[in-house]
């Protein structure tokens, strides 16, 4: 939740935004309040930053009004998106919300939401939904001022093992962890790391003061009061500390001498990923590790000790690669296992997360599949990504890539206010060192000349497109442009025309590399709110309810002038007939989510609707990113003498590729995990649709 959601919230402007989880309500008839009507914070009120390591990106206050009502404002820039809202909350005499209104635009569009508290019932309205039920609880808001629940943390604090009630749902508890001593404006102050249950699938981290009230919210982009700022690389290791020592234990649990055992699976439908067939009847042996014997259901041994697992209506495929999935907290990475995700790419992590996330993993003590990560490498800019490596030459550019190699990742991804010029010679550089180049394509440089000048990769689908674009979005693609250009034109652009045609043949004959991140589109392009989207659907009631209304069933991109949600559906339907006309002729495509991981069937299902077979579609997300990291020789498919990464599902993905969310055990590095614990512990509720 991070103060509902605000990391999620956050994130929605990250890729395309930014990192990952499209959000937050819109409804293509909103008129969100303008900015110039909302309430502006008295010169006394309680300021907190809105900051990452990439610097400050805005502010919240909160102050009290002469009516006796608190009122809190969120004003911030995030590379173009905008986030300006207010929220004015009643408290009951007993301290639980009576009524709290929130207006303003965030980076998704209308910020509008209503609760309130009469004759014994709470209603509330959002831009996307809209419920009631009996009072008593404390209201869990879709959205809102971040700094606004700090009540909600208050109250848990002092609730003890009682807990509380939520509203729409639910039940929450907070533990307690360790007290630090930070340096702020009036010296040696105490906090304190506390965790909350019951409102996400995981417990999450927040910060108290010295006498147990809401102080910090600490993540990739954080919320903490001004002044304090000094503190925020002490609360962030304490922080993942803590939960790596929580996680350690869940780790320890699947880990186990035990889960390495022989396994058999005897009568299973196998996908052969070398050959892109599904194979009936068969039987795959493990041993230590490693495939020992594959042949005919019925025809292998088990040795002694071996467990067997009856395949019968069910599919083993190879471990399920992500090809975009950036690291995220110790919890996240145990979800991911638990879809059947054993690797993946990360495209964008920091130094100090990948070496330790890495060595963590080595060592055992974290769950977390194969990593291949790639840093971010931008120019210094008020635009720049979060969490890159700035550079404000080339020669620093290329001093960036010799840092990237040193840490002993895997590529280095380029980011959209790099300067063109510099993007050869540290490609170049790259290159030389055996990194993969991918990445973002810089502002004003089109993406065939990104390729020429060293791209293997073109990460997301939106940075193919805007070959097509005009010369304005293209000039402007390290803003919201790299966005809105694609929704706007894309629809009207000619695929068989000269332009798009020869760069696709081109991107061919280079064999450069696409990684689509189509479901993102599917998400901003179509969706109007109310209705899960289709990635999410069949994950409704086993996650979190909060998640479901913030998340799951938020509107798309807002509307831009003069164009309809239906102008968008267009766009992005000419989106996936050019994931189908790259994949017609001969551009390898990886699949990847820039998101949570569950989003990886979904992007395998668009697949199919562009022109894939099934069997090419399970592909990408095998096989191919195997191939494209030289891990093909060890892993990526199911072949004798090769590591035991494999996923057993519960229906045949070569008819219905949703059976791959229906995750019966995962095997990693040669360890037989139930994949029903796995999720158990990741918090979630039952098994996806």
């Amino acid at each position: 939740m991070r103060l509902i959601l605000t990391a999620a919230l956050l994130a929605s402007a990250a890729v395309l935004p930014a990192y990952a989880h499209e959000t937050a309500a819109s409804v293509a008839q909103s008129e969100p309040v303008a900015k110039e009507e909302l309430l502006k914070p008295p010169a006394d009120a309680v300021r907190y930053v809105v900051v990452s390591e990439a610097g400050q990106h805005g502010s919240q206050w909160q102050w009290q009004l002469s009516d006796g009502r608190t009122a809190y404002r969120w004003s911030q820039e995030l590379r173009g998106w905008i986030t300006e809202m207010d929220q004015v909350t009643t408290f009951a005499p007993g301290g639980t919300i009576a009524a709290t209104t929130v207006r303003g635009v965030t980076m998704s569009g209308d910020a509008a939401e209503d609760y309130r508290v009469a004759n014994g019932r709470a209603t509330w309205k959002t831009a996307t939904d809209a419920g009631e039920a009996a009072a008593g609880g404390w209201y869990i808001p879709a959205g809102g001022v971040g700094i606004a629940n700090a009540p909600l943390i208050n109250a848990l604090a002092a609730a003890g093992d009682e807990g509380l009630d939520f509203l729409p749902s639910g039940k929450g508890r907070m533990t307690f962890d360790a007290m630090q001593t930070i340096q702020g404006p009036a010296g040696p102050r105490k906090v304190q790391l506390a965790f909350v249950s019951g409102i996400l699938p995981s417990p999450y981290p927040v910060w108290l003061d010295e006498n147990k009230r809401y102080f910090a919210d600490i993540s990739f982009i954080s919320v903490i009061p001004a002044g304090y700022e000094g503190a925020l690389k002490q609360l962030r290791d304490a922080q993942e500390a803590a939960t790596a020592a929580a996680v350690a234990g869940v780790a320890k649990r699947f880990l186990s001498p035990a889960a390495k055992a022989p396994v058999l699976f005897d009568n299973v439908q196998l996908f052969d990923a070398d050959n892109g067939t599904f194979l009936a009847n068969r039987a795959v042996l493990a041993r230590d590790g490693k495939i020992a014997a594959i042949g005919a259901a019925g025809s292998l041994t088990a040795p002694s000790g071996a467990q067997v697992i009856d395949g019968a209506g069910k599919t083993l495929v190879p471990g399920i690669w992500d090809s975009h999935l950036h690291i995220g907290d110790d919890w996240s990475v145990l979800s991911n296992v638990a879809n059947g995700i054993t690797s993946f790419r990360s495209p964008g992590t920091t130094f100090d997360r990948a070496v330790d996330a890495t060595k963590r993993r080595a060592n055992g003590s974290l769950l977390m599949g194969e990593p291949f990560i790639s840093a971010i490498v931008d120019k210094k800019d008020p635009l720049a990504a979060q969490g890159a490596e700035v550079v404000s030459s080339e020669a620093e550019a290329i001093a960036a890539v010799r840092r990237i190699k040193d840490a002993g990742l895997w590529g280095v991804k380029f980011y959209t206010s790099m300067n063109p010029a510099w993007i050869a010679p540290a490609a170049a550089e790259a290159h030389r060192l055996g990194l993969h180049v991918h990445g973002h394509v810089p502002a004003t440089m089109k993406p065939s000349e990104a390729v020429a000048a060293g791209y293997d990769e073109l990460t997301h689908l939106n940075f193919v497109v805007m070959e097509s674009m005009p010369r304005d979005v293209i000039d402007r693609a390290n803003t919201r442009q790299r966005m809105e250009g694609p929704a706007r034109y894309f629809k009207d652009v000619d695929l068989d025309a000269p332009l798009m045609a020869g760069f696709i043949a081109d991107l061919a004959k280079r064999k450069t590399l696409v990684d689509p991140t189509i479901v993102i589109f599917e998400g901003m392009l179509t969706q109007d709110g109310g209705k899960p989207h289709p990635a999410y659907a069949p994950y409704m009631g086993i996650i979190s309810p909060v998640i479901e209304r913030s998340v799951f069933t938020a509107g798309g991109y807002p509307l831009i002038e003069w164009l309809t949600r239906d102008d968008y559906r267009k766009s992005y339907a000419k989106m996936v007939e050019l994931v189908g006309l790259l994949h017609k002729a001969g551009v390898p495509i990886v699949a990847g989510t820039d998101g949570w991981g569950i989003e990886l069937v979904r992007e395998l299902e668009i697949y199919q609707q562009a022109g894939f077979t099934a069997a090419e579609a399970l592909q990408s997300a095998t096989i191919i990113p195997a191939r494209v990291v030289g891990a093909d020789k060890r892993t990526g498919s199911i072949a004798v003498g090769k590591e035991a990464d494999m996923v057993l599902v519960d229906g045949d993905p070569s008819t219905d590729l949703g059976a791959l969310r229906r995750v019966v055990t995962v095997v990693s590095d040669g360890y037989v995990m139930d994949a029903e614990e796995l999720r158990t512990a990741a918090g979630f509720g039952g098994r996806p649709k």
